[in-house]
Order: C-alpha cells, then sequence, then structure tokens
C-alpha cells in the first residue's frame, strides 16, 4: 500500500512557503529520490502527476513533487494560481534555490522519511521549464546522481518577448500572458529579465549539459507544440553521452491534461513514467 504525505510546508528562501509532497511504500528500507519539478504555468497537482507519483512509489522510490514557492500557488489554494504577485516576481533563481531547499530538506540527518531514503541515489526529473531548471541543478550539485528532462527546454533567453513586445515590457515594468485553461492574465514584470541577465551564465542551459557527468536522459515529444522536439536533440547534441527518448504522437503534457479524472495514465504519459523508472533503476 502506498503511503502519501501531501501539502508538507516548507520555509524557502525568498519569504514564501513551499509546498511538497511525499509517496513511498513504507518498509524501512532505503530508496532512491525521485525529486519532480513542474514546469511554467504548473503546480504539483497538475493532471495526473500524482499517478506518475504512485507509479514511481510502487516501483520502489521515494517520489518527491512540490510547487515552487512563487508559482501562483498558496498553502490554503495549492491549485491554480491565486497569487498572481508572487507568479510575477518568480525568477530562474528563486527555483533553482527552492529545488535546492527540497535537496536539502531531503538529505538532512532529521528528515522525518530518513528511514525510507537512500540519499545516495538522488535523481531529478524536470518537466518543461523545469527540465532546465534540473539539469543547472544536476550541473552544479554532486548530491545528484541522474538527471531526466520531460518536454525540456534548451534555451531560457530565447523565450524571453522580442522587438516590441520587449521594448514595451521594459518601458512598462510588467506584461501579461493569459492562462488558457482559467483565462488569469498572468504577469511577469521586469525583473524577471534582469534577474536572468545578472545570472546569464549559470542560467545558460548549453553550458550546464556540457557540464554535467552523471547518467543524463532527454524525453521529448515528437508532435510537441510548445517546446519544439528540436529542444531535446539540441540538448542530447550537447552531451554525447546522454540518452534521447522520442515519443511519436507525444504532445507537451504527453497526452495529459488538467483535471485528469481517469484512473490511468494516458498512453504516452505512462510509456516515459516507466521509461524513466527503467532509467533511474538501472
Amino acid at each position: 500500500m502506498i503511503t502519501s504525505t501531501k501539502n508538507i510546508i516548507l520555509q524557502g528562501k525568498h519569504q514564501k512557503p513551499i509546498l511538497a509532497d511525499v509517496f513511498y511504500f513504507k518498509n524501512n528500507k532505503k530508496k532512491s529520490v525521485i525529486v519532480f519539478c513542474h514546469g511554467y504555468k504548473g503546480f504539483k497537482d497538475w493532471g495526473a502527476w500524482d499517478l506518475v507519483a504512485e507509479t514511481f512509489a510502487n516501483a520502489g522510490f521515494f517520489f518527491v513533487k512540490f510547487n515552487f514557492s512563487h508559482n501562483g500557488g498558496t498553502v490554503r489554494q495549492p491549485i491554480d494560481f491565486p497569487d498572481l504577485e508572487a507568479f510575477g516576481n518568480n525568477t530562474y533563481i528563486k527555483e533553482l534555490d527552492d529545488l535546492e531547499t527540497i535537496i536539502d530538506w531531503v538529505s538532512a540527518t532529521d528528515f522525518d522519511y530518513k528511514n525510507e531514503v537512500d540519499i545516495t541515489q538522488i535523481v531529478l526529473i524536470g518537466h518543461s521549464r523545469g527540465g532546465g531548471i534540473v539539469t543547472i541543478k544536476a550541473a552544479e550539485d554532486s548530491r545528484i546522481t541522474k538527471v531526466i528532462t520531460w518536454a525540456g527546454v534548451s534555451d531560457y533567453k530565447n523565450r524571453f518577448p522580442k522587438g516590441e513586445a520587449f521594448d514595451l515590457w521594459s518601458k512598462n515594468g510588467v506584461y501579461y500572458i493569459e492562462n488558457g485553461r482559467t483565462k488569469q492574465q498572468m504577469p511577469h514584470y521586469f525583473e524577471f529579465y534582469t534577474s536572468f541577465i545578472e545570472n546569464e551564465e549559470r542560467l545558460t542551459i548549453l553550458r550546464a549539459v556540457k557540464q554535467i557527468k552523471i547518467p543524463h536522459l532527454i524525453i521529448h515529444g515528437k508532435q510537441d507544440p510548445t517546446v519544439n522536439v528540436k529542444e531535446g536533440e539540441n540538448i542530447h547534441s550537447w552531451n554525447p553521452k546522454s540518452e534521447l527518448f522520442l515519443v511519436d504522437g507525444a504532445d507537451h503534457v504527453f497526452g495529459a491534461k488538467h483535471p485528469w479524472e481517469p484512473d490511468d495514465m494516458p498512453k504516452h504519459l505512462k510509456a516515459i513514467t516507466l521509461k524513466s523508472i527503467e532509467f533511474a533503476i538501472l
């Protein structure tokens, strides 16, 4: 029977709490740790992520997923985006710090589940924008033993507004993206860009990929309309020792959506979850 504890409150480094979930089979046996990072406009309870967590737990892993502190969720409402001010003030540096807080938490000697975890085996998985975050962290943190990206981005700088849109952002200090599902106008303050520029070397995914020395799996859907499959192919080309797993017919979220009502994962998400488990076990 899988044990899960949801909405564990951790204090982050940026005045906002981090909410975390853990899924595992309770047997006092040391398990490899999976830490899962959601993507842009994402959250830990999105779609079929719980089913992913249960599948990893059934395979013998200790699975952790969490909300980035500035993803727009709150302790009372972790799903969707009640705190758009926090969302607007998010940066890549804050997300890297949040991930470090999670890794420190799992690795601590007073970790509540220390009898269930093998902290010498920590695997990072990141979806979309979170793929860049786990790649950078894997390159700089020696505690990470494997890294997996799902539809991961290859270049943060290239995703900023350009031309007139950038000029308006700089002038006004904010630009808005509509959330297609919730219809919210989601802000991005200009600090998002200036923080990137101030930390550009660290936040360049190409640099990080070339420094990765641990097993590295890149998973991408061939029909991804959000992050083109060429980005996955680029990442693979930068680290020839990495493994590239392309999925015919798969979109950016591997067939899932929010909310996800069925008891089973969509076929593409199931396929990449099983592939990731196989990679993490070997």
